[in-house]
């Protein structure tokens, strides 16, 4: 009995670690990704569309929410495809330094097939900056981002 509970107890701090990992790697609000904004919709209309809660879907402990059913059924089909990236924080600040910043959802690139998001507040448009260089600011923000994903 004993060694059951203890077993238990290894499995809940285990689960409760991964979830914490994840919270930390994906940048979330009380695991809601992008703000409630649909993933897919980037990638069909070039905008930036709030999902309903109704067509939320959640993977790898992070909850999406969509437009419609069939986008929420597209994201379901493939869901890597449609993630942002570098865990949703700032393209331009991963870049530009490695660091993990916060986003406006509604300032967004699709690049090759891929979503980028920004910070943007009304003195600091980093999509903008990321344009400028986008090529070196993408290979280094590539590279940070691989570090954060392998750190213990």
């Amino acid at each position: 009995m004993k060694k059951s509970i203890q077993l238990l107890l290894v499995i809940l701090i285990t689960g409760f670690m991964q979830v914490q990992a994840q919270s930390v790697l994906y940048n979330t609000n009380k695991g809601l990704a992008l703000a409630g904004y649909d993933a897919v919709e980037y990638h069909i209309s070039n905008k930036a569309v709030k999902g309903k809660k109704e067509f939320a879907v959640m993977v790898e402990n992070v909850t999406y929410y969509f437009v419609n059913a069939a986008n929420k059924d597209r994201f379901k089909a493939d869901y890597k495809k449609y993630l942002p990236e570098y865990g949703g924080w700032c393209a331009y600040a991963m870049g530009a330094s490695g660091e993990k910043v916060a986003v406006d959802p509604e300032t967004f690139k699709v690049l090759n097939g891929k979503l980028y998001l920004f910070y943007h507040s009304w003195v600091n448009n980093t999509l903008t900056k990321w344009n400028k260089d986008e090529a070196s600011l993408k290979a280094k923000a590539d590279a940070n981002w691989k570090k954060i994903v392998q750190a213990p």
